[in-house]
């Protein structure tokens, strides 16, 4: 089955950085397009950036533009994503997310002084 496992989140300074992790398994990672997502507090769920499946095509939110790089390595199937400028609107949970849906558990970022 379709297992995602997300990593790397925490405690951050406003202006800090994360590099999230996700580890994906039960499927064949190379063949498809991933994203990030991220719920706030008290919101609903919000795309933040996708990456094709051999890694060379990317888009951003424009929230995160500029700030956030996603990346893959298809050899590890794992998903990265680059997070540089953190700002307190970006305290979210942060989860991997498939086409079709599936999700992982998530990894909480907290953006505070």
């Amino acid at each position: 089955q379709v297992q995602l496992v997300e990593s790397g989140g925490g405690l951050v300074q406003p202006g800090g950085s994360l590099r999230l992790s996700c580890l994906a398994s039960g499927f064949t990672f190379s063949s498809f397009d991933m994203s990030w997502v991220r719920q706030a507090p008290g919101k609903g769920l919000e795309w933040v950036s996708t990456i094709n499946d051999a890694g060379d095509g990317v888009n951003y939110a424009n929230s995160v533009k500029g700030r956030f790089t996603i990346s893959r390595d298809n050899a590890k199937n794992t998903l990265y994503l680059q997070m540089n400028s953190l700002k307190p609107g970006d305290t979210a949970v942060y989860y991997c997310s498939k086409p079709g849906g599936d999700r992982g558990q998530g990894t909480q970022v907290t953006v505070s002084s």
